[in-house]
């Protein structure tokens, strides 16, 4: 199970490190590189599924540590796989964006003898205000996507708290702690709740106002 777990640890390293390559190449090179991390995360979420099963053949006494430690690869998986789909839409909306400039640049006009300085100034301002629209989705897009990933972060904080209440009543028991420090834990695990009710409010608010304000102003 060791042997497996490393190199399942390895591989999310290996794609955190061709994370950082698509910022530095073109768009054909940053396709093969989403295809490659593609196939790690497939190859990642595999091995966790059999060390979910391994799991079993554990002592009991490590047991919990090492479900611990698959927990947080499943983790840093879920939010690879989300990053590369980010990726690929910001690489998509920028292949568009290229596309659609080359569109307006060989364009060709109605030839007008009469008035070529004003039609020169027509594709000047349709560059440019094609250029501010695609600038200001791109920023929107970008920002909603940054609220989804924190969203998405919320929520799995959440899960593992949840998930550390049930094994710290399972501990607790055992170990025969009191009714006393056992309210103290479910109280500290219902603030925790409250903040995270409260952040996601905060974000969508955020998200609320900076679409008000690059769509409808």
């Amino acid at each position: 199970m060791e042997t497996l777990y490393h190199q399942t640890n390895n591989t999310v390293k290996e794609i955190e490190q061709c994370f950082q390559r698509l910022g530095q190449i073109g768009p054909q090179e940053a396709l093969d590189v989403e295809n490659a991390i593609q196939v790690k995360i497939t190859q990642a979420n595999s091995n966790c599924d059999r060390l979910d099963v391994l799991l079993f053949k554990v002592p009991p006494s490590q047991r919990q540590s090492s479900k611990l430690r698959i927990d947080q690869l499943k983790y840093d998986l879920r939010h690879l796989q989300t990053s590369l789909q980010h990726a690929r839409d910001r690489r998509q909306r920028r292949q568009q964006e290229i596309n659609e400039r080359e569109q307006l640049l060989n364009h060709r006009f109605a030839a007008n003898s009469n008035a070529p300085t004003e039609t020169c100034l027509n594709l000047d301002y349709e560059l440019q205000h094609h250029t501010q629209m695609g600038n200001a989705h791109r920023g929107v897009d970008d920002m909603i996507a940054s609220g989804s990933g924190i969203l998405e972060s919320l929520i799995s904080q959440r899960m593992t708290l949840g998930g550390a209440h049930k094994r710290i009543q399972a501990i607790g028991s055992t170990l025969g702690l009191s009714n006393h420090t056992m309210k103290l834990i479910e109280r500290r695990l219902v603030e925790d709740r409250r903040i995270f009710l409260g952040g996601m409010v905060v974000t969508l608010l955020i998200i609320g106002l900076i679409i008000y304000y690059f769509i409808v102003l």
